[in-house]
């Protein structure tokens, strides 16, 4: 290790949140999402752990992902990979029928490019309920150029925009609009509604399939209605040096702290470019040995500065940003964004470490 910041895995963790959504999901299915590199987890990590719990449905962004995935999932050969954002080109096309994935579909044009690569496995006609960013327009039409494609239909989907506030009145008016669309093609096709936050706010919506995202990652989808998920990334930085401040001496960039007193900061070895947000300059702290250390200053590319005054700190000690002792929801509230947004952004140069 040339760099002492790490995102440790709990695997533990995953598979205690993949077991508690499949008591929360009824008779539907998981389709576990694992785009964007399983959120910032690390998709060779996260995806065989869910294979080994019995998971055979996951979702990803495109056919790169997904063939990525494939090839971390040889003891499953029947998974099946669905392909969120569908395909883009005949690229894409190529790559779907290669690796039998599952693409979610919106254009007439997809169904012709999956045609042309001689694709003949099955696709999910994606509708839009209100959310107004994809969507099958209309889906009578796609559902007739699938059907001359050749193309086996594995159902219908669509994707809930308010889920994460229970009382707004979206969530039913799009559950509707999903019923309502599925009488409208006249099959009785297997669906697909429900998200993280939706498996809780819609539970009587789930369908056939529901697709936990951020809940698998141990974030909470509704922070006032907590169901017991257990964070899986615990990130965390070591210090690397610590130093005494008078009283009039300022820090880091731009000068944003003086200290009004004696004190004592540490150098820890984290920052922006890791994925710790300069947002929580001057506000956020990390933890260290079970206690809060404020962080003094703006948060740099590659340290960030806590006030270790009232705590016994010295190199090579752990301070950890988010995880078992500081939820990332609150951290993200923080920062001014969401935990998505935490988790994704880990950078390549932190190491993730598999805790079993």
């Amino acid at each position: 290790m040339s760099r002492p910041a790490t995102a440790r895995i709990h695997l533990d963790h995953l598979r205690h949140n993949f077991r508690l959504l499949g008591q929360k999901s009824g008779s539907a299915t998981i389709m576990a999402i694992v785009k964007a590199n399983a959120y910032g987890h690390g998709l060779q990590l996260v995806a065989p752990t869910l294979a080994d719990e019995g998971c055979t449905r996951f979702g990803v962004t495109d056919a790169s992902e997904g063939a990525q995935l494939r090839a971390l999932l040889p003891d499953a050969p029947a998974a099946e990979i669905t392909l969120l954002s569908g395909i883009f080109d005949a690229e894409d096309a190529g790559l779907a029928r290669e690796h039998g994935l599952t693409p979610a579909l919106t254009s007439k044009d997809q169904a012709r490019l999956l045609s042309a690569a001689g694709f003949t496995g099955s696709i999910w006609i994606k509708l839009d309920t209100g959310m107004k960013r994809l969507g099958a327009e209309p889906a009578t039409e796609l559902l007739a150029a699938c059907r001359e494609a050749g193309l086996g239909i594995a159902g219908l989907m669509s994707h809930l925009a308010c889920a994460d506030e229970p009382g707004h009145p979206q969530n039913m008016a799009q559950a509707e609009n999903f019923l309502r669309f599925r009488q409208q093609l006249g099959m009785q096709l297997p669906t697909s509604l429900l998200n993280s936050a939706g498996m809780l706010t819609l539970a009587d919506s789930a369908g056939d399939v529901v697709r936990p995202g951020i809940a698998l990652y141990g974030a909470e989808p509704i922070p006032s209605r907590p169901i017991g998920l257990k964070p899986v990334m615990q990130l965390t930085g070591h210090i690397i040096q610590t130093r005494d401040l008078q009283a009039g001496d300022s820090v880091s960039y731009g000068a944003s702290f003086t200290a009004r007193q004696p004190m004592r900061i540490a150098t820890v070895c984290l920052g922006y470019a890791d994925g710790l947000p300069r947002q929580l300059s001057n506000t956020g702290y990390g933890m260290l040995d079970g206690r809060k250390a404020p962080i003094v200053g703006r948060v740099c590319m590659d340290y960030t500065l806590i006030d270790v005054s009232d705590i016994h700190a010295a190199p090579g000690d752990e301070v950890e940003f988010w995880g078992d002792q500081l939820d990332a929801n609150i951290v993200a509230e923080q920062a001014g964004t969401i935990s998505y947004t935490l988790f994704t952004g880990i950078g390549q140069r932190v190491h993730r470490v598999p805790v079993p």
